[in-house]
């Protein structure tokens, strides 16, 4: 499952994959409109991880706007 949305010029690609002890990790893309295509993305995995599906997605969102703010 994936949630997008748009938050200060990037798209939050927020998302989640289930593992095998049926645990979800936490995952997200950042795409920014505004760079050149080979600097416009920024992937990190296995943030946290959590027992529920929307819990990794709503933490995956939280992470990227948290990192966003700091980096710009």
């Amino acid at each position: 499952m994936t949630s997008i949305q748009n938050y200060r010029g990037y798209a939050v690609h927020a998302s989640a994959h289930r593992l095998r002890d049926n645990s979800f990790s936490a995952n997200v893309l950042l795409e920014r409109a505004d760079q050149n295509p080979s600097d416009s993305e920024y992937r990190f995995y296995s943030l946290d991880y959590f027992p529920k599906e929307a819990d990794a997605i709503e933490y995956s969102r939280r992470w990227a706007q948290d990192w966003i703010d700091t980096r710009g």
